[in-house]
């Protein structure tokens, strides 16, 4: 946590990572009817993981993204274990996915890629 913001992570795949690029790097993309949650995670670690292990599986490509959203307004979502000590993320509905991207401070940007062998 840096000041009045927290560092979140996500991994993306190409095809989010398409979406980031036309919004500039400053808004994530709706959710599609069939993702009613979206997870960004609390560490860089496990986006990695994901990252790595599904989206390059799923693609042949995953990277993980880094963002900072005001901490005020990330206060309201509880920090969820969905596994090991570091397996920890947030869940914010899909339809306040558009309040998270108007408190994104600065932009969104790629810390890391993986490619398939």
């Amino acid at each position: 946590m840096q000041g009045n913001t927290i560092t979140l992570y996500r991994p993306v795949g190409p095809n989010e990572l398409a979406r980031l690029r036309e919004n500039a790097f400053k808004r994530w993309p709706p959710r599609l009817p069939e993702q009613p949650i979206f997870y960004p995670v609390t560490n860089e670690r496990y986006a990695a993981e994901i990252a790595e292990r599904w989206n390059v599986k799923d693609s042949g490509y995953g990277a993980v993204t880094r963002f900072e959203v005001d901490a005020q307004f990330m206060a309201r979502y509880p920090i969820q274990k969905v596994g090991g000590a570091h397996h920890t993320e947030w869940w914010v509905p899909a339809e306040e996915l558009d309040a998270l991207n108007d408190h994104i401070v600065g932009l969104i940007e790629v810390v890391r890629e993986f490619r398939a062998e």
